[in-house]
């Protein structure tokens, strides 16, 4: 089976996250040039978790009266 070539270029992103790039180091860290916390954020607006489909929308306000 012979090998894949490496694609030329740039991918293609959404406009919020131009200049997003993504490396994993020799350690198997994850480094990025975006804040963590800017792509979850992207991500939860974004993106449909079918997993969370059912679930009512919280703030957490209700944990922390159960507490």
């Amino acid at each position: 089976m012979p090998k894949k070539k490496p694609k030329k270029g740039q991918p293609e992103v959404h406009d919020e996250l131009k200049g997003f790039d993504i490396k994993i180091n020799e350690f198997g860290e994850i480094i990025t040039n975006f804040d963590v916390d800017k792509v979850n954020e992207f991500l939860n607006e974004n993106v449909d978790d079918k997993k969370l489909r059912d679930r009512k929308e919280t703030d957490g306000a209700d944990r922390e009266e159960e507490e």
